[in-house]
């Protein structure tokens, strides 16, 4: 009898801040939530996603790793969210855990794609390497790992589309600041 594998779980933070940058994208695209951020605990205590490197300066993004406790989601501590639940085995786990722990390592070899969203906004998808906007990074994610319902995230994923995944959990809609485990 083979042993079934360990079950861990990734989690989705979809969120508003309320920036003039957030508000505008909402604007735009009619949706809520307009930031895409994944984490492997429930905690949320580190995040990862591309975004703001400087709280105070949406001009200058890259790859990031975000908390309540820190950065743009302490300065907008009224940032709202939904949080999703991804129960995945140890192996993509793992992978994941990796891929993320690659980047933290090599922060500097990453940018964000200013390029792609000015595209994704003519409904053309322009990809560059190691340039990722959030919502491209979360998807990329969840497709290199053949996470279930990947497959069918759009060309140009919005945060929005993440809740739409098949076998989630959404386990908390409110105020990040009021997120406990």
């Amino acid at each position: 009898m083979v042993a079934e594998s360990t079950k861990h779980s990734l989690y989705i933070v979809v969120s508003q801040t309320g920036t003039v940058l957030s508000r505008i994208l909402k604007l735009i695209t009619g949706a809520e939530y307009n930031h895409a951020s994944i984490a492997l605990s429930n905690d949320l205590r580190l995040m990862n996603s591309f975004g703001r490197k400087n709280p105070y300066n949406p001009f200058y993004g890259g790859f990031v790793l975000e908390s309540p406790d820190f950065g743009t989601f302490k300065r907008f501590s009224n940032t709202k969210v939904k949080i999703i639940k991804i129960d995945i085995d140890e192996e993509k786990y793992n992978a994941v855990s990796n891929q993320i722990e690659y980047m933290v390592n090599n922060t500097d070899q990453f940018g964000y794609n200013y390029l792609g969203l000015i595209w994704a906004w003519f409904k053309i998808v322009k990809k560059y390497k190691n340039r990722y906007y959030c919502s491209e990074f979360v998807k990329d994610i969840l497709v290199e790992q053949r996470i279930e319902g990947s497959e069918n995230l759009r060309d140009i994923p919005q945060p929005v589309h993440f809740l739409d995944l098949p076998n989630t959990n959404l386990i908390y809609t409110g105020k990040l600041k009021d997120y406990n485990t």
